[in-house]
């Protein structure tokens, strides 16, 4: 048999030159959109940030009483609780339809 003649490229090659010819096709943002794409993630991070320490400060502060056996703060727990099943019950619910 004889050898074929062609050759194959180089795998890692081939990708870089797919790549560099791909991020020419890219439409880069302007400076003024990427600012303002910049301040949107910020905000919305700094929002959540905020968002995600006041609902541990309070569910801590619920465990805390729960745990000290003040049966009012239990009677509470257990409603919250029940709301958060209910409520990712309803979630997967409008999921399915």
């Amino acid at each position: 048999m004889a050898k074929s003649t062609s050759k194959k490229e180089n795998a890692v090659l081939a990708y870089l030159r797919s790549t560099r010819a791909e991020m020419g096709r890219v439409r880069w943002p302007t400076l003024d959109q990427g600012w303002s794409m910049t301040k949107i993630v910020l905000a919305v991070t700094f929002s959540m940030a905020i968002f995600l320490g006041v609902l541990d400060f309070f569910f801590g502060w619920l465990l805390g009483q729960i745990v000290s056996g003040s049966v009012i703060f239990m009677v509470v727990g257990a409603a919250v609780a029940a709301a958060l099943i209910i409520s990712l019950y309803l979630i997967g619910q409008s999921d399915e339809a």
